[in-house]
């Protein structure tokens, strides 16, 4: 095997690789001998045919193995053969492949650069902590409540208030005509829950059990069903029973509601559950701090073709809610007044931030033999699962079934499990702050030179199943 180094341009290597045509004779004979074994031609036993006879008849798919084969097993020894790693698998081309003549090709590549991590000692970070106070627990504790809360029909003819429940029948119509969603029967609506689209709630308070209404509203324009976005509407509505309501008491017997043994246990609860949330944002602002630091610490060449691939995704996704926003009417422009060579130096920006911290981190991993285990990908695709209620066994078979959706869960636990075998050697203090200042955005530091990593980029929607219209409020 000959090896030629055409072009080093940064981290881009393109090679010529010439294969002699002995060593390709060699693969050819080694898989007729192979197949020798096992073929079963007419007129022979099996074992028995002779090696003329198969590669006649089996050569163009013999000579396609042995392409594929060389091919992967040369390109693989070059790359050994001289410590490089591409960043993505080498752009094979194949310029001269015949029968009884050199195999040629050519192979292009990017390689990891080359990286040198900073003394994590001298990483400064402050962890903010977050005691839950009284307020925000006993605030908790009337939500509960509330959503235990009973109701007793009214009697006599008092008329309807906000935080009574309505039993209704309606029918809704636009233009005149009844639509899909529009009508129901002895539906439950609590008034001044806002659950229902603007105004109609409005317009019950004040009716008595017997009453007909006609309510008047407009669908939202941003409705999530397109036929009725922005259009108005008119229901009819007869008030049925009128029911009040009352919240739940808060004491033991609401803790045994919701399985727990008594209220301080559900105080306590309420508490660890605050506190756990706190240190979950405290974690994800410290982690910030930190990509904001290791990106400012390490200055390395990063390969365009990673950059360019993270680039394109980010733009599609700006051009698909750019697009929804259109569609929808709305009135928050997603380009903030930038024209689309603005935005793309920015997102280019991002794209380069993006894999800078992964190429560092991923390094990072690598030289301190940080991995996941399978232990770490079965409970994220468990928990994955989870959020697809009724569909998780479907969800699990389609993870295990499908490396590249394992690769992507993967790909957020290693970062992770880096970023906390950086959190224990740098020097972290603790700092007691209110949850105001917890969510207030971290200061941000004079940059030594432009950056655009502090514009976010359009975060990645699914796109949401068709739907039929409903008159409840769209969320």
């Amino acid at each position: 095997m000959q090896v030629t180094e055409t072009k080093t341009e940064g981290l881009l290597h393109e090679f010529t690789i010439t294969v002699p045509a002995a060593e390709i004779e060699t693969f050819v004979n080694n898989r007729l001998n192979e197949l020798k074994k096992t073929a079963n031609l007419p007129g022979f036993r099996p074992g028995k045919v002779p090696v003329p006879l198969l590669r006649k008849q089996y050569g163009p798919s013999i000579m396609g193995e042995v392409l594929e084969r060389t091919v992967g097993e040369t390109s693989q020894k070059a790359m050994e053969e001289r410590n490089l790693r591409p960043v993505i698998q080498p752009k094979i081309e194949v310029t001269k492949f015949e029968d009884g003549s050199d195999l040629e090709y050519t192979m292009a590549l990017e390689v990891m650069p080359e990286i040198t991590p900073m003394d994590f000692s001298k990483i400064k970070l402050e962890r903010m902590v977050v005691k839950a106070d009284e307020e925000e627990i006993n605030k908790a504790l009337e939500r509960l409540a509330s959503a235990h809360k009973t109701s007793e029909p009214v009697s006599g003819s008092r008329k309807s208030k906000s935080g009574d429940i309505t039993v209704i029948d309606f029918v809704g119509k636009v233009d005149g005509e009844e639509f899909p969603g529009g009508k129901a029967e002895d539906y439950s609506l609590e008034l001044g829950t806002g659950s229902f689209i603007p105004g109609f709630e409005d317009q019950l308070i004040g009716a008595k059990v017997g009453d007909h209404v006609e309510v008047k509203v407009s669908f939202p324009k941003e409705y999530g069903a397109e036929e009725l976005a922005g259009k108005d509407a008119v229901f009819d509505v007869d008030i049925k029973e009128l029911r009040e309501t009352t919240p739940g008491v808060i004491d033991d017997e609401l803790a045994k509601k919701v399985g727990l043994e008594d209220l301080e246990t559900l105080k306590g609860n309420i508490r660890e559950e605050h506190e756990n949330e706190f240190k979950n944002m405290a974690r994800q602002r410290m982690k910030r701090l930190l990509l904001d630091e290791l990106e400012e610490s390490h200055e390395f060449e990063i390969p365009q073709t990673l950059a360019e691939n993270e680039f394109e995704g980010i733009w599609a996704q700006f051009e698909e809610h750019r697009k929804q926003a259109l569609e929808q009417g709305s009135e928050d422009d997603p380009s903030e007044g930038k024209t689309d060579d603005e935005l793309k130096e920015d997102y280019r920006g991002i794209a380069e931030r993006r894999v800078r911290l992964g190429l560092l981190l991923a390094e990072i991993g690598r030289l301190n033999n940080i991995d996941t285990s399978q232990e770490d990908l079965n409970r994220a695709m468990m928990a994955e699962a989870q959020r697809y209620q009724g569909q998780e066994q479907q969800v699990m078979e389609y993870f295990r079934s499908n490396p590249e959706a394992q690769q992507q869960l993967r790909a957020p636990l290693l970062e992770d499990k880096v970023v906390d075998f950086i959190f224990e050697l740098a020097k972290v203090t603790e700092k007691t702050v209110t949850i105001d200042d917890l969510i207030k955005e971290p200061e941000e530091k004079a940059p030594a030179k432009k950056k655009a990593a502090a514009k976010k980029a359009p975060a990645k929607k699914k796109a949401p199943a068709k739907k039929k219209a409903d008159v409840k409020k769209d969320k």
